[in-house]
């Protein structure tokens, strides 16, 4: 049996980020949930969950982050940046402060949450950045989307970056850029839009590429898409 691993999930109160705190719990691993409201996972009574209430917009919240892995853990095996927010309206009606927003959570809190985990983090370790079609470069793009996959397409370029940066000590970093998931926020982005692949089912690929993907790829960008969208 695979030893018990310690995994980092961000976004988790729906969608993908509540699915794969069930799968890694029920596998028996121990889990750190990371979300503005942390209601869904406390809900779950598994002793093997801890949720946070975390915002990655307040700074102040990092440190709870560092506490609790050097009180709980010592060590993180998995980070997975599963949080995203999305603003889908007319790019001249798109503001600085909506760029902001956006940036704040997709990149900027993807990158500070590494930097400050990476220190419990080993050359077995893996970062798994969820980006997504739209932030790949020669995809279809889709007008609205001006902040959202302009900040995932950063994601990607960072990840590459990172993976080049601790290629010799380790963690393993790879971004996975995700098609249409059936989820809360695809519904209030995309209200008439109806997806091929469940929350579920995309949790599953990541729950088994987070567990075993580093083994086999390092700086990669894998599309995770069975549709346009």
């Amino acid at each position: 049996m695979n030893r018990v691993k310690n995994i980092i999930i961000t976004g988790t109160s729906r969608g993908i980020g509540l699915e794969l705190v069930h799968l890694f719990a029920d596998a028996g691993h121990n889990v750190l949930a990371l979300s503005r409201n942390a209601q869904p996972v406390n809900n779950l009574h598994f002793d093997n969950i801890c949720s946070l209430s975390f915002d990655l917009e307040v700074e102040t919240d990092y440190q709870k982050v560092i506490d609790f892995i050097k009180v709980e853990w010592n060590q993180v095996d998995i980070l997975i940046n599963n949080a995203g927010s999305l603003i889908n309206k007319p790019f001249a009606e798109t503001s600085t402060k909506d760029f902001l927003h956006v940036y704040k959570t997709n990149v900027f809190g993807v990158a500070e949450l590494t930097r400050i985990v990476l220190p419990f983090m080993n050359k077995e370790s893996h970062v798994v950045n969820i980006s997504s079609m739209g932030g790949v470069q020669g995809s279809m793009k889709f007008a609205g989307l001006s902040a959202y996959s302009s900040s995932k397409g950063a994601v990607i370029t960072l990840t590459e970056l990172l993976a080049e940066e601790y290629k010799e000590t380790g963690p393993s970093f790879n971004v996975l850029a995700l098609g249409a998931v059936q989820t809360e926020m695809l519904k209030e982005a995309f209200p008439d839009y109806e997806a091929r692949t469940s929350a579920l089912e995309m949790a599953q690929y990541i729950f088994k590429f987070s567990l075993n993907g580093n083994k086999y790829y390092n700086g990669k960008l894998l599309q995770v898409s069975n549709s346009t969208p």
